[in-house]
């Protein structure tokens, strides 16, 4: 049985909910003025939020050499605790801080985002992170060319954050969405959930996502839908259109006693199955017990298996690991059953299902056609086809 706190969530992962934000901000912004400056990537952007509101307990900073290379070589933290991808603070060498040094972060827009205490500088082994996070060497894959840009120094330690969001007038704040894992935990309190599911998405939900929050809607208290807005890459919907697709849905088609949005500012590394695991523990920390994953979780190409995502969670400690998850087939309008069927539920009859790969939809709205409402349900249809043509 996984670790509980008294209301009867699910304990963060490693026990304890991290929180990295100051309270001191004014004095820390003052300091800053006078440290060293790094300007951080979109994605060390990302993570420094992340690891601030402690969506990534149990960091309280960017990782040193000993877990960087436990979580490369074997899905572990040096403590012995699950993680599967690396969370660095890579710099260029030249002219590079040293041990003990205070240095100022601040994000891509020039806002100071934190304060850093350096503890540890090591070699970024590119090398040796590629090919175990990504399975493959190739640079075409994006998380794999966004690791080849970053720098050959590892800057370790814990972090004090100044500026939570960073851009809060920009069009992926989200503000009242954009929840700390300690809020959504309150949430659940008030409402009474015990058991609560989270979906993962980076595109807007069609009708077999829908079908999967619905399932998982059945066996737990509640769901949160949980979108991804941080850094993604070139070609995938933009937050803000992906954001009002997820209210029309919810707004239409869910319960809203049973049903919760809130944002996820993380970054992309398309590193499918390593991926799924980091997002669920990440829901973990937000307070889910039950995580979907469904068919090429957090995949991109024809890099991953169909359901590498959900295999792997198979050779992990499931008490470590704590979430439970909801492991689901492929998904399809039937039109001879009329709804949504999978593998499990009904047989696959030549020229009966519908199926449309994200890839395919995003097409056919760059051509101006509509998707069709075995795929998507008409006022989401409306608000794609008006993004994509205006």
């Amino acid at each position: 049985m996984p670790a509980t706190t008294p209301d009867g969530l699910i304990a963060p992962h490693g026990g304890t909910l991290v929180n990295r934000v100051a309270d001191n901000a004014d004095a820390l912004k003052k300091e800053a003025e006078g440290l060293r400056r790094i300007d951080l990537s979109a994605k060390q952007s990302c993570d420094l939020e992340m690891i601030g509101i402690g969506a990534f307990s149990p960091l309280t900073g960017f990782m040193g050499k000993a877990d960087f290379e436990s979580v490369c070589t074997s899905m572990k933290l040096a403590s012995g605790d699950i993680w599967p991808i690396p969370i660095l603070l890579a710099v260029d060498s030249s002219d590079a801080p040293s041990v003990g040094d205070r240095v100022a972060l601040y994000a891509p827009n020039g806002v100071l985002q934190a304060v850093m205490t350096i503890e540890e500088t090591f070699a970024h082994d590119k090398k040796l992170e590629i090919p175990n996070v990504f399975r493959t060497e190739d640079e075409a894959h994006p998380g794999v060319a966004q690791v080849m840009k970053e720098g050959d120094l590892c800057l370790a330690g814990p972090v004090d954050v100044v500026t939570v969001c960073v851009d809060p007038d920009g069009p992926e704040a989200f503000l009242d969405h954009r929840l700390t894992p300690a809020q959504p935990r309150q949430a659940f309190k008030d409402k009474g959930w015990k058991t609560i599911s989270a979906f993962q998405t980076r595109n807007p939900i069609h009708r077999a996502h829908e079908y999967l929050c619905k399932c998982a809607q059945e066996i737990t208290d509640g769901i949160l839908i949980h979108p991804l807005v941080g850094e993604t890459k070139e070609g995938d919907i933009p937050a803000a259109v992906r954001m009002e697709c997820y209210n029309i849905l919810i707004e239409n088609y869910f319960h809203p006693n049973h049903t919760m949005l809130s944002v996820m500012p993380a970054a992309m590394r398309y590193a499918g199955p390593r991926e799924a695991v980091l997002h669920a523990l990440i829901r973990k920390n937000y307070g889910i017990s039950h995580f979907i994953v469904g068919r090429d979780h957090a995949g991109v190409g024809n890099y991953y298996g169909t359901y590498d995502a959900q295999e792997i969670f198979n050779e992990l400690d499931s008490d470590n690991l704590g979430i439970e998850p909801l492991k689901f087939e492929h998904a399809a309008w039937s039109h001879k059953a009329q709804g949504m069927v999978s593998g499990k539920t009904f047989p696959k009859l030549e020229g009966d299902q519908v199926f449309l790969s994200g890839t395919k939809v995003r097409d056919m709205l760059g051509k101006g056609e509509r998707p069709p409402a075995e795929f998507t349900r008409p006022e989401v249809a409306d608000a794609l086809i008006k993004w994509a043509t205006s």
